[in-house]
């Protein structure tokens, strides 16, 4: 199965020399993003110490990277939640209510130790592209 790296104009800086990682892949009709996290076009983490600024920040990367794949919002079949805080929960679902208002995808949320401590949500989707 052919494989293709997804690296958005938006997120050129992914993968940093420390992580060994792709953006996203798209391969046998799916897209893959990377966990996302957080950090701006120019690599910097945005919103500290804010779980519903770091969620939105966090969807768009998610978004960047399905977009270069071909995928839209609605072709995202499940997703993955990490929290640095279980606790964050409610203002992160409510940043994710909106990108998926209706029929949402199928998801996991759990808390985690993110990669860097300013971190507060990675999220990571699956979508659907077809053939």
């Amino acid at each position: 199965m052919p494989r293709t790296t997804l690296r958005p104009k938006s997120l050129d800086f992914q993968p940093r020399p420390t992580y060994p990682y792709s953006p996203g892949t798209r391969g046998g009709g799916m897209i893959f993003t990377a966990g996302q996290v957080a950090w701006d076009e120019t690599g910097e983490v945005t919103g500290i110490g804010d779980v519903a600024a770091q969620t939105r920040q966090t969807l768009k990367n998610v978004v960047a990277v399905l977009c270069e794949g071909g995928a839209s919002v609605d072709d995202v079949i499940k997703c993955t939640v990490y929290l640095a805080d279980i606790r964050d929960f409610k203002a992160m679902n409510a940043e994710f209510a909106k990108l998926f208002p209706t029929d949402p995808p199928a998801r996991t949320t759990i808390q985690a130790k993110l990669a860097e401590p300013t971190m507060l949500v990675e999220i990571e989707a699956v979508a659907w592209v077809g053939s």
